[in-house]
């Protein structure tokens, strides 16, 4: 697993963030993702297994839709290092890194430099 992670995510976003169906696709599946993620402990708190069980697989769903947006990229993200690389990633990315990215004004110079490529 990478110890810079977060440093390296953000000094790349950019990059592989550049179409506007990627970004369109980031902008609702990270805020449904992290609502999920934040529904599997309060699911598992209230006793209820399936509601956490649901919340994992609309997690799943919402980064299996951000991978095909990446496929749609020039640049394709670097290779996993392994399982936990695998995690940590896209962990970041839905937590820390695209909420950084969209408050940095990141998003929406990808954006509008989309739009005159287009």
């Amino acid at each position: 697993m990478r110890t810079d992670l977060l440093a390296w995510q953000f000094e790349h976003y950019s990059q592989g963030h550049a179409d506007r169906t990627n970004l369109l696709l980031h902008a609702v599946s990270v805020p449904l993702c992290v609502l999920a993620l934040a529904g599997v402990p309060l699911a598992l708190v209230a006793l209820r297994p399936g509601l956490a069980a649901l919340a994992l697989a609309l997690a799943a769903l919402a980064v299996a839709a951000q991978g095909r947006g990446h496929r749609r990229e020039r640049h394709a993200p670097a290779p996993f290092l392994s399982r936990g690389d695998l995690f940590a990633r896209l962990l970041a990315e839905q937590l820390v890194t695209f909420p950084r990215f969209v408050l940095s004004g990141g998003f929406a110079r990808a954006w509008r430099a989309a739009g005159r490529r287009e």
